[in-house]
């Protein structure tokens, strides 16, 4: 398993054909995206301009830089750019960003399971946690790729015939289309730039590609399958192949959501109880579309426990990898022999599996999963981001500096977040939808006496503005305070000289404007070259060093 979870010993085929799945096609994906649009419309849908970029910023910007080095944790980035108490920092955010992730990727395929046959959330969540635990530890990395691949084309295959079959039934694509353009659905983009507003073009576009930067292209998750393709060409495939099939799904998802609204246009699922939850709206669906077709429902269920399932394994293997990797081998000098490697690496996956299943209960009292995850993502990514930006493009950035950055971030991040979803848990913050009714309804059901179920937005006036900002910002928020903190720290302590970074280790777009390293001078302050890490790769094996100050 060693060999499995921290080397790159997956092969370039298999990595290149699912390095984009496991980060987007997960269960929030597949049940969040059409939940947003049935409720507010297809402005989200704008993100898709936002992913794009994102793929143009990892190929020129960060993968150049990450895949050079050859790296087996991209942590092992802020150990090379500072020592390694910033790669311990880095990883303990990762671990942390895992633990209020994984809830979600477990809680919604339970909310789907509990759609289709009514058996509690809370029996179905630590299942999924068992059988996960079981072949991620059994089966390691390849276990998780292969696993990704069956997932993906089942994944597929059941949303365009959910899409397909669907439509036939309202009456073909221009019905669902109409129907939504007359219910005010179908939006032209939001020109506002006012912050506060829950989704504009702008904050789709630039929150949208920061949050993929992070999610698509940093994230250990996502990083560890670009790294592990042998050469750079292969790796910028790999990014757009994650593009086209992320735009892809978000095309999917989007017009199933259309379709929900087709469907129940005249008759409110959520009003009248038929979905208990916002995000059971998809499989909902799906048991009324495929209900003639024995096995196709199933089929689809089990494609969200296998996105979930998929999801899950490669978190906790990254976890179980970073773990190894970042906070055992840097302090303690006795290798462990191939056993006890194994050991540790199933007692992470085992402990941190069954601590996400007890947060199941927190995650299902914070509303829809979609805007949850990336929320609460957020408390972590942004400053996480922002670490490795720092690294990237802001050579003078000291030690002190990049962790006071990270930290006050940090701890910035989380109030702003929390405090957001407090006041949308205790309904402060409510958000309009789009109209909904139950007037066309043939069935009882226990109601108010109002027979339109839209939901009306809250005065907001009492929450602090902070609170209120766009949760697409919050990545964008977290890096921006990250760089700008250990910017002022470090100025403030006494900056780096810029030209004795590594060069290296700056993104190519800032290389050029850093200037050359001068022997004399840097001699002359009391630097002087040293060895600092023998970095070896498929093919490769060379000496990486740094000026430090004797």
């Amino acid at each position: 398993m060693q060999d499995e979870v921290t080397r790159h010993s997956v092969e370039p085929h298999s990595a290149k054909s699912s390095v984009w799945n496991e980060s987007f096609i997960s269960g929030i994906t597949l049940l969040g995206t059409p939940t947003e649009i049935y409720l507010y419309g297809t402005q989200y849908l704008y993100i898709g301009i936002g992913v794009v970029l994102m793929g143009f910023a990892m190929t020129y910007v960060y993968l150049p830089v990450l895949h050079d080095l050859q790296l087996t944790s991209t942590y092992e980035y802020l150990e090379l750019r500072f020592n390694k108490q910033a790669r311990l920092f880095g990883s303990v955010l990762f671990v942390i960003s895992s633990i209020t992730w994984i809830p979600i990727v477990i809680y919604v395929p339970a909310l789907a399971f509990n759609q289709v046959t009514g058996v509690n959330v809370h029996v179905v969540t630590p299942l999924v946690c068992v059988i996960c635990i079981f072949y991620t530890c059994v089966g390691g990395l390849k276990a998780v790729v292969w696993t990704d691949v069956i997932q993906t084309i089942i994944m597929f295959g059941a949303m365009i015939l959910v899409a397909v079959k669907g439509s036939m039934d309202v009456g073909g694509a221009a019905v669902v289309w109409q129907r939504n353009l007359d219910s005010g659905r179908i939006e032209l983009p939001n020109l506002s730039i006012d912050p506060l507003e829950r989704h504009t073009l702008v904050i789709m576009v630039i929150g949208g590609c920061v949050h993929w930067i992070y999610n698509g292209g940093i994230l250990q998750i996502m990083a560890q399958r670009y790294l592990s393709l042998p050469k750079l060409r292969d790796a910028r495939i790999a990014v757009w192949i994650f593009v086209v099939g992320a735009l892809s799904l978000v095309a999917v998802c989007g017009y199933s959501g259309l379709l929900i609204y087709a469907t129940y246009y005249d008759c409110d699922p959520l009003a009248t109880k038929l979905a208990k939850a916002k995000d059971q709206l998809l499989p909902l669906l799906v048991m009324r579309t495929l209900a003639d077709f024995p096995g196709l429902p199933g089929c689809f269920v089990a494609g969200v426990f296998s996105a979930a399932l998929s999801s899950m394994s490669t978190a906790m293997n990254s976890m179980a990898a970073v773990i190894l990797e970042d906070f055992y081998k840097p302090f303690f000098a006795k290798p462990l022999t191939e056993r006890q490697t194994s050991v540790l690496m199933k007692a992470v996956v085992i402990i941190f599996g069954f601590v996400c299943v007890a947060l199941v209960f927190v995650v299902e009292k914070l509303g829809s999963v979609l805007q949850m995850a990336m929320s609460l993502g957020a408390i972590t990514n942004g400053p996480s981001l922002g670490l490795f930006s720092i690294g990237f493009f802001l050579p003078w950035v000291t030690f002190k500096g990049m962790v006071a950055g990270g930290v006050v971030s940090l701890g910035f991040m989380s109030w702003i977040i929390l405090g957001a979803q407090t006041a949308i848990a205790t309904g402060r913050m409510v958000y309009q939808t789009k109209p909904l009714t139950v007037e066309g309804c043939t069935y009882e059901f226990l109601s108010s006496n109002t027979t339109f179920t839209t939901q009306h937005a809250s005065d907001m006036s009492d929450v602090f503005v902070l609170f209120r900002i766009s949760y697409l910002w919050y990545t964008v928020l977290g890096a921006v305070v990250t760089m700008v903190v250990s910017l002022v720290v470090s100025f403030a302590t006494g900056p780096n000289d810029p030209r004795d970074a590594d060069r290296r280790l700056l993104s190519p777009v800032v290389r050029w404007m850093m200037p050359q390293h001068n022997t004399e001078d840097a001699l002359s302050k009391g630097y002087k070259p040293v060895e600092l890490l023998v970095i070896e790769g498929p093919g490769r094996h060379e000496n990486t060093t740094q000026n430090i100050e004797e």
